[in-house]
């Protein structure tokens, strides 16, 4: 070690900046010696993160504009000794998969000291702890975390545009070794790290000398393959003969053994084949793991509550809120008290809302100690969520402490989620892997309750779990279908009704929907001079949402995008904007989060307002910055980050999808055709509360609400329910024994 570096202790209470490329990073530093300082530090720094202790070694200097600053050439983390700074350190994000608990058991297991133990001796997890290898090798692996050869790393992997989080990733993932890792083979960090796919993989081996007809090479191409058929289409699994068939166009050139190369991703548990259905392990860990958690739940129940207090209660709600319930509203509000697993459907102007509220209101008076959690799939809906029932509610995210960087959740069955009543809305947009997540770390749940529309469109990911749920008939269903809600909004609840017949009659729809006809050329235009007209009315640019099945074309998102900006928030010299690439950001406009960004609480399809353009010699980092509210706070982008976020006035149906707005702006055209079906238009058409105008060609729309799905989702999620399999050493993993729907499934 250099002698002439000074050191410092101390941690980073904020970054603010770092370079995704070259990972120079600007940031506060605080020390932990007696003058408690707060510092300016700067130097490369990959995997550095705030709130964790480091020692840092570099020297101080001078900058010509900003003072002192302290460089620093290299750091470690300062390893921490005492039991509560021990425990935070093992549960935080350096250790994917280890909650509190699990670092609760090192520590007692080992005792304070246990962290200079496992540095100088790993091998005393395998002989006095009861952690699985998973959890070892996330130990292991963040514990050798520091500077020490990420700058190489980054520097390998800079010319393939990899960015700074699949390199952090990497590291979490091998340590020091991970450059070696990547040079004996890349296909493997392909495999095993989210965000460093094939692509990126085959240019590093092609880099490397690596033949196209190298083994390592079709198979990891044969998984990719899976896995990206799987993702395109949202199905869980992929026809074997549909693969061989993509995997023999991937191989033109030369001969290619399918059978060989998926015999042996199913022998290394990368692919699962049941019965000629080809799934990824992920999805098939999802499939069996939500089938094996619902065959065992509850692990716990609640007291059976008094027919007597329960029929006092519901009337004194009713009393309250100034309804009278029906019969199957009635059923809907009690089934939750008597079945660990409820499922409530139906349409816009069913009641849903109604009878959630109802239900969690009867369950706090009923078990006034019981705690209620209500999450929901988006930032909106989750807002939403909570102003109807009056209790906090988060993204399922959020609830999840969902990590990015890793992508791993810190509740799980090690920490799960506090909860004795679990209220899940909009759950047609839960995916597979969600959902399975989700159950995981629900271990304390008594009661779960799942709200959903089941003719929206399906989940983005893979799968299609409301459907497979309501499928399977393992589970209470309350379908609502009569419609309570006739006031404004009536004839947009009256259309959504006749969509789901297939037969939309707009003659019969006189006060809240407008059907415009026009040729494709005239839909920009004609959009336009409705949001005029609109605003002439008094609504707002939040009040009024358009939205586009496309991103391109006359009618697309973008195209509307760029017209509607330049009508509802112009040019003007008093006005800051940033160019970035093609796009203009410009301080009013209506912005749409495109990434999940948990650590400033703003997630995907959140929308919100661009505030200010702050100049880099504004703010702290140097770089320019974008401010953008999201109601009730702020949060700030720098260049490097403004893929994150796009322009909201015209946004993609299955963005909205969560979301209600006053006025919903639906153009139709004919270029839309391939992509407009009955789920899509449904859930278009429920996006809007109060008014909806439809523009363009009514023969496409007619069409697409008489079309039916044009490829259902291929799962097997609703058989193993129906056939109650189950494994009994675990109730979150199968594997694959047993009575098994897919009898033959290869898993090895």
């Amino acid at each position: 070690m250099d002698d002439s570096l000074e050191k410092l202790n101390g941690k980073p209470v904020r970054i603010l900046f770092r370079n995704s490329s070259n990972f120079y990073t600007v940031m506060l530093f605080r020390t932990s010696d007696e003058e408690d300082r707060t510092l300016t530090v700067t130097g490369i720094c990959p995997s550095i993160q705030t709130d964790v202790m480091y020692n840092i070694y570099g020297r101080y200097v001078e900058h010509p504009r900003y003072g002192i600053q302290f460089a620093l050439e290299h750091y470690e983390v300062s390893l921490p000794s005492e039991e509560e700074g021990v425990i935070r350190f093992l549960s935080g994000p350096s250790f994917p998969g280890i909650g509190k608990k699990t670092a609760s058991s090192i520590v007692e297991a080992l005792g304070p000291d246990c962290l200079e133990e496992i540095r100088r001796n790993p091998e005393i997890l395998h002989l006095k702890t009861n952690l699985n290898d998973k959890q070892i090798s996330a130990i292991e692996s963040g514990m050798s975390q520091s500077d020490e050869g990420l700058s190489e790393l980054s520097r390998f992997l800079n010319v393939y545009g990899i960015g700074s989080r699949s390199i952090i990733r990497l590291n979490q993932a091998y340590g020091k070794e991970a450059l070696q890792v990547l040079k004996n083979n890349p296909y493997q960090a392909a495999e095993e790290c989210d965000g460093f796919g094939f692509a990126t993989a085959d240019k590093i081996a092609a880099y490397l000398g690596f033949a196209q007809n190298d083994d390592r090479r079709l198979e990891a191409l044969l998984i990719a393959l899976t896995m990206d058929l799987c993702v395109r289409s949202g199905d869980s699994y992929v026809d074997s003969d549909d693969l061989e068939q993509a995997f023999a166009k991937s191989t033109k050139g030369f001969d290619a053994d399918y059978p060989k190369y998926l015999d042996a991703a199913v022998a290394r548990h990368k692919l699962v084949n049941a019965n000629g259905h080809i799934y990824p392990i992920t999805q098939y860990e999802a499939e069996t793991g939500i089938t094996n958690f619902l065959n065992h739940f509850p692990l716990e129940n609640i007291d059976p509550a008094d027919p007597h207090t329960v029929e006092t209660y519901l009337q004194s709600i009713q009393d309250n809120f100034g309804i009278e319930y029906d019969a199957v509203q009635k059923e809907a509000i009690l089934s939750i008290l008597d079945h660990p697993v409820q499922i409530v459907t139906g349409g816009p102007g069913t009641g849903k809302t109604t009878v959630v509220r109802a239900m969690v209101k009867l369950f706090h008076l009923l078990y006034p100690d019981a705690a209620i959690v209500c999450a929901a799939p988006t930032g909106r809906a989750a807002k939403r969520l909570s102003e109807l029932t009056g209790t906090p509610a988060a993204t399922i995210h959020s609830l999840l402490q969902w990590d990015l960087d890793s992508n791993t959740f810190g509740k799980d069955e090690d920490d799960p989620i506090q909860a004795d009543l679990l209220v899940i809305d909009e759950f047609s947009m839960v995916d597979a892997w969600l959902f399975y997540h989700l159950l995981k770390a629900s271990a304390h749940v008594k009661r779960l309750c799942i709200i959903g529309d089941e003719d929206q469109l399906p989940s983005v990911g893979p799968g299609c779990v409301l459907r497979d749920l309501i499928a399977s008939g393992r589970f209470p269903l309350l379908r609502l279908d009569h419609i309570y809600r006739q006031k404004e909004g009536s004839d947009v609840i009256a259309l959504a009704h006749q969509i789901k017949t297939g037969h939309p009659d707009f003659s019969s729809l006189q006060h809240d929907i407008v059907f415009y006809p026009c040729r494709d050329e005239e839909i920009k235009d004609n959009v336009l001079a409705v949001v005029r007209n609109a605003l002439e009315k008094n609504y707002t640019v939040n009040d009024i949402q358009v939205l586009s099945p496309m991103y391109k074309g006359a009618a697309g998102i973008s195209t509307l995008n760029n017209a509607l900006q330049m009508e509802l928030n112009p040019y003007a010299p008093e006005k800051k904007e940033l160019r970035h690439g093609y796009q203009i950001f410009r301080v009013g406009d209506k912005i749409l989060q495109l990434k999940n960004q948990p650590d400033d609480n703003v997630y995907n399809g959140d929308i919100g307002i661009l505030t200010d353009i702050l100049d880099a010699k504004q703010v702290e980092s140097h770089r320019t910055t974008v401010v953008v509210s999201f109601g009730d706070h702020e949060v700030e982008y720098s260049e490097e980050s403004l893929d994150h976020i796009t322009l909201a006035y015209c946004i993609s149906v299955h963005k909205a999808q969560g979301s209600e707005y006053p006025i919903v702006i639906l153009p139709i055209s004919r270029q839309h055709q391939f992509m407009l079906q009955r789920k899509l238009i449904y859930t278009a058409v429920t996006r809007a509360r109060r008014s909806l105008v439809i523009l363009g060609d009514e023969d496409a729309f007619m069409k697409g609400a008489a079309t039916l799905e044009y490829h259902p989702r291929k799962t097997g999620l609703a058989q193993r329910l129906k056939n109650d399999e189950t494994s009994d050493d675990n109730p979150f993993f199968t594997d694959g024994d047993g009575d098994d729907p897919f009898a033959d499934e290869d898993i090895a």
